[in-house]
């Protein structure tokens, strides 16, 4: 795995690309910079899983290029170039999401600190929970039926980048940091009824599917546990799952007259899940010796 960061920037203004390069010239990154909305799109599309930050120019013609990714479900860590002209926003007022809510905004004037800035936004993406709203723009319209493949799209950039700060950094719990805002007991009753039912739905294709020799096991409990672990979900909850999950199977063998004694083996599923769950949270440990920046800066 390269350890530079793979930086795409669309700054179709000379003078700022002038001090990107200047500024991100060094062995720590690659910086590829496209000269329209048109080409970053196509770029993404055929980089997505090998870039580790966008960096674009506040402009008007940005908005539907980042409507498009979120749309498609790319997610990626991004940088806003506020240009000088532009106004911040007012005293006590609410700063608005172009693309996603770890975005970070800098001054035109502060482009000297986009390296420790390009640090910010990938720390902040890696603390996205999968379960969140990303947006609370009123121009990006999310698809139900494109959320999954959001959240899908969003655990694999993180988990490529948590490695990446693994390999640099000797650190990988950052990713496991989460925020209390996004558990399930602090969810409205009617959001927890959906995360429930789309629990239920997970777990099922894995049982129904775990013995299965061509399908991705490993990946689905990976997503199902992810799940669980950011909404700080309790074991109990999961052996509910689970147990109602059993009791469905056991009413429809009865109707079959076959025997219930092939459920037991569903267990060995359950095991693993909780195995899973259980490194997870031996991950999220902090160790000593993880940067302060990266740990507290994030705001």
């Amino acid at each position: 795995m390269s350890l530079r960061l793979t930086i795409y920037a669309f700054v179709p203004v000379d003078p700022i690309a002038r001090s990107l390069r200047a500024f991100l010239g060094d062995e720590r990154y690659h910086l590829t910079l496209v000269g329209s909305s048109k080409e970053l799109l196509d770029s993404i599309e055929e980089h997505k899983e090998k870039i580790d930050c966008l960096v674009v120019l506040q402009r008007g013609d940005l908005q539907p290029a980042l409507n498009s990714l979120y749309e498609s479900g790319l997610l990626l860590p991004v940088v806003m170039i506020r240009p000088g002209a532009e106004p911040l926003p007012a005293a006590g007022e609410s700063p608005t999401c172009l693309y996603h809510s770890a975005e970070i905004v800098i001054p035109e004037e502060k482009l000297e600190e986009i390296a420790e800035t390009i640090d910010r936004a990938i720390a902040r993406f890696l603390h996205l929970a999968p379960t969140c709203s990303l947006s609370d723009h009123p121009a990006i319209v999310s698809k139900p039926d494109l959320a999954e493949n959001k959240q899908s799209f969003l655990l694999l950039q993180q988990r490529r980048l948590a490695e990446k700060l693994k390999e640099r950094l000797g650190y990988l719990g950052v990713y496991y940091k989460r925020n209390p805002e996004y558990f399930y007991r602090n969810l409205p009753p009617i959001e927890r009824e959906e995360v429930i039912d789309r629990l239920r739905e997970m777990y099922q294709e894995i049982i129904l599917n775990y013995f299965a020799q061509d399908y991705p096991i490993n990946q689905a409990i990976d997503e199902f546990v992810n799940q669980v672990f950011f909404i700080d979900l309790s074991v109990s909850r999961i052996l509910e799952i689970h147990m109602d999950l059993m009791d469905r199977f056991s009413q429809q063998l009865k109707l079959e007259g076959r025997s219930e004694e092939i459920l037991l083996d569903y267990r060995l599923a359950l095991i693993d899940i909780l195995a899973h769950l259980g490194e997870m949270y031996r991950r999220s440990i902090p160790r000593e010796d993880i940067p302060y920046d990266l740990l507290f800066g994030l705001d």
